[in-house]
């Protein structure tokens, strides 16, 4: 956890002073914040796979596929927040971002350590359910053997 708070800071401050830059430019609040989470996706997928995750068996699709659909539904909730904000009149403020950066952070850490580098090489638990690694493949549930 503490490897991937260290991960998020840098690509906080990163898409952050993006965010700051494409408001201070005119983006407007939806665009200065897709263009900073831009920003830090593709960093912080390599940092958080080889540093973080310490995944060491090669590149598989479908850990990027993963790691794409998190940050989708992560992002959409930071989204939300913004738009809620808006909404409610409060526009180009740097603290909306900010609590959208925080919801964003949490739900994308939780996604990435439970769905997306998971299996072998990984730091946590090799195993889904304590019987069979998890793959980039499909997931099977365990077979009962009756003695």
């Amino acid at each position: 956890m503490l490897r991937f708070g260290a991960v998020g800071l840098l690509n906080t401050a990163l898409g952050y002073a993006v965010i700051l830059a494409g408001l201070a430019l005119g983006l407007g609040d939806i665009l200065a914040n897709a263009t900073g989470y831009a920003a830090g996706l593709v960093l912080g997928f390599f940092l958080n796979r080889q540093w973080t995750f310490t995944r060491v068996d090669g590149f598989r699709s479908g850990t990027l596929l993963r790691y794409g659909g998190v940050f989708l539904v992560a992002y959409s909730i930071n989204l939300a927040v913004v738009i809620a904000a808006r909404s409610a009149g409060i526009t180009e403020s740097p603290l909306v971002h900010l609590a959208g950066i925080c919801v964003y952070s949490i739900i994308f850490y939780l996604g990435s350590a439970h769905f997306v580098f998971v299996g072998r090489g990984g730091r946590g638990d090799d195993t889904a359910d304590g019987n069979l690694p998890v793959t980039d493949g499909p997931r099977r549930m365990p077979t009962s053997r009756i003695p």
